[in-house]
């Protein structure tokens, strides 16, 4: 099959150095393989992409989120494949297998260090995006949910049967489904309900045979590794059962902001001695963020983000009690239905339709690089100055502290893949975002290092032995594998940060599923050793 690389020079030519490493004759064997493996009624030919389709740049970029990792890739696809039915998924594992291929699954394109669509491999994106059925069945109060829906498209879905029915997961509305749960998946509700994986109760995965395989099939350990534990490495999510869990028709949200001038520093330390310990209904977000006022006259603006699940009469009562320093009024609370909510944290305008929801991409995308932390004591005012500080410094970054608590206190770690549990105070997400007015690609190790210094500077108050991170915030920073390689020692050392205790049982549970290690990934769970 011959490129052409008259429309997309750089992608082709990048494509036909990949193609080149592994033949041309295996590409246009995998490529004739694909039919041969699909029994849909929908031709598989339509969801083929390779470089000289019109459309393979767009698509391509389309759902690649993070511009530093899409535009320092050393390499691109030698083809999509934009499934339009599970027998597209299963005939590109088992074409890939056969043919060298890796895969690469992407389903919302968040992956924060882009590994769902780069590799130093000759690699293929399993694009699941089209794949985003929902059904919901308020009766039973339960739903399945395909891989390539979004969580916008998962709250629309629920809000059009109930108004008393929600989902634990994620702020973002653009999230895949198929990667945003099988790493946990967080949001406003975690504190009464858990992590999205939580409340999961069937799967449907495609293994490296190419089978479709249910909660009964795939047994016990493959359905809790894939609950936590990152999908990837084990196979391809199509599809989650979940449990809808309820809420009360009318929520109270609000935020409070205070300068480090009107003593944001004294009501951070309280919020954190508060937030953890509050009732399960409420869920108090600590978000600090630089503000420059001109010359050096720069401050820290701290803004105290509230969800409650019930009225506000309610939740004033409450906070008289529990946080009186923050000071709330009945003016700084909006009260509305839930998945208006889900708008509201999404940062959308007061009184937007809910239609946002069904927006299934991103929009102005940045570029960035992302830290996570476990914090399981409280960090001394000292400390808070340090990160105001560093704050100061970057100015291109947002930080965000999500407190646990109430559910999250009342659930094993080792119930799920999922091991960040009882003993923490919070988790918190550096990120920092910078634009092509900023530098873009070129200002990377610039950005990157100021992250570094940060992440290093809250060492001395963050977990330690290991010190943890989360998964859906991927860090290649905290260790890593090369692209088509797994060293069990290497995945040891980022495996106990993401997955503490768990990584063990992780690989026995690869071992049994995928012992050849076709599913890989510069951070995925190698088989465990004989």
């Amino acid at each position: 099959m011959k490129i052409s690389s008259s429309i997309f020079p750089l992608v082709s030519i990048f494509s036909l150095l990949l193609i080149s490493s592994a033949t041309s004759s295996d590409f246009d064997d995998f490529i004739r393989c694909l039919p041969q493996q699909s029994n849909s009624s929908v031709p598989i030919t339509d969801a083929i992409l390779t470089p000289n389709n019109s459309t393979f740049q767009s698509i391509y970029q389309l759902r690649a989120n993070n511009l530093r990792t899409f535009l320092s890739a050393t390499s691109r696809p030698v083809a999509i494949i934009t499934a339009l039915h599970p027998s597209h998924a299963q005939a590109a594992v088992i074409c890939a297998k056969r043919h060298d291929f890796q895969l690469r699954i992407r389903s919302g394109g968040h992956d924060f260090e882009g590994l769902s669509y780069t590799s130093d491999v000759p690699f293929v994106i399993l694009d699941m995006f089209n794949l985003n059925s929902i059904d919901i069945d308020v009766s039973t109060e339960t739903a399945w949910v395909q891989a390539g829906a979004t969580t916008g498209e998962l709250y629309y879905r629920i809000a059009e049967k109930s108004n008393v029915h929600g989902f634990p997961s994620g702020v973002c509305t653009t999230l895949g489904i198929g990667g945003h749960f099988s790493g946990g998946g967080y949001g406003f509700l975690m504190r009464k309900y858990g992590v999205s994986i939580d409340n999961v109760i069937d799967a449907q995965l495609i293994d490296a045979n190419g089978r479709i395989l249910n909660r009964k099939s795939m047994g016990k350990d493959v359905f809790w590794a894939i609950r936590g534990g990152g999908t990837t490495s084990f196979g391809i999510i199509l599809s989650w059962r979940i449990k809808l869990v309820r809420v009360p028709p009318r929520v109270t949200v609000f935020t409070v902001q205070r300068t480090l001038e009107q003593g944001a520093t004294e009501l951070a330390y309280r919020w954190q001695q508060v937030a953890p310990k509050l009732p399960k209904d409420l869920f108090i977000r600590l978000q600090p963020e630089p503000i420059n006022n001109g010359g050096n006259n720069k401050t820290v603006r701290v803004s105290f983000i509230g969800h409650f699940l019930g009225q506000a009469d309610g939740l004033l009562r409450l906070m008289n009690v529990s946080f009186p320093e923050l000071g709330l009024t009945r003016n700084d609370c909006l009260e509305m239905s839930w998945v208006e909510s889900t708008l509201y944290w999404a940062n959308f305008p007061n009184g937007t339709s809910i239609d946002v929801l069904l927006d299934r991409v991103q929009e102005n995308r940045v570029f960035s690089k992302s830290k996570s932390d476990y914090y399981k004591a409280l960090i001394p005012k000292q400390g808070l100055e340090t990160l105001w500080q560093g704050l100061m410094d970057i100015e291109d970054i947002f930080v965000q502290m999500n407190p646990y608590g109430g559910r999250m206190e009342e659930i094993s770690d080792s119930e799920t893949a999922f091991a960040h549990r009882a003993g923490n105070l919070f988790m918190v997400l550096y990120g920092v975002q910078w634009s092509e007015s900023e530098g873009g690609i070129n200002a990377t190790e610039r950005y990157v290092e100021m992250s570094r210094r940060l992440y290093e500077a809250m060492a001395r108050y963050a977990s330690s032995n290991p010190r943890e991170a989360f998964f859906n915030y991927r860090d290649l920073d905290i260790g890593s594998n090369e692209s088509d390689e797994t060293d069990f020692e290497d995945a040891q050392e980022y495996g106990a940060k993401y997955f503490r205790n768990n990584f063990i049982r992780l690989a026995k549970a690869k071992a049994t599923i995928d012992p050849e290690n076709f599913f890989k990934n510069e951070q995925s769970i190698p088989p465990l050793p004989h």
